[in-house]
């Protein structure tokens, strides 16, 4: 998930190994391995519950930011109410605005588990997401995500 323009559907093409060319996401896009969802959905409150019910069909989520992003669309602590691990993606680190320290911190603050900066038309970056992608995710079950949230954030962490 992430803003309008950051990247999502070109590293889908590049995780897929395509040829990247811009395709406007107007649905959000699934087969097996992969769930794409517009930009608009991470950008309005009222699609934004979208993005939750799709998190729920997923082993892991991602949040997509661009290295020039401007501001933040993601608040801290975005991972006590996902129940899948959450990483963060960087894209489009070699823009002349690229602030990757920033967009990592917040990224931190939201709880990404890991944080990987992919280069879509390079394709740097993309096989360590990949190797992260391909393990083994201990999915949690419900008792598990019941538990983690009525931790609370210190507890969980």
């Amino acid at each position: 998930m992430g803003r309008s323009e950051a990247g999502k559907t070109s590293l889908v093409q590049a995780l897929r190994g395509e040829e990247l060319h811009y395709v406007k996401t107007q649905i959000t896009k699934t087969d097996e391995e992969l769930i794409d969802s517009p930009g608009e959905y991470a950008e309005s409150k009222h699609f934004s519950v979208g993005l939750a019910c799709f998190s729920f069909e997923a082993d892991a989520v991602a949040i997509v930011q661009a290295a020039d992003e401007p501001f933040n669309l993601f608040g801290a602590c975005l991972h006590t109410f996902i129940s899948r691990p959450l990483i963060g993606v960087i894209t489009k680190p070699d823009s002349p605005y690229a602030n990757i320290p920033m967009i990592r911190l917040w990224m931190e603050n939201a709880g990404c588990d890991r944080i990987f900066v992919i280069n879509n038309v390079t394709g740097e970056g993309i096989s360590e997401l990949l190797e992260y992608l391909n393990e083994d995710v201990k999915p949690l079950t419900l008792e598990e995500a019941i538990e983690r949230q009525s931790c609370g954030i210190s507890e969980w962490e």
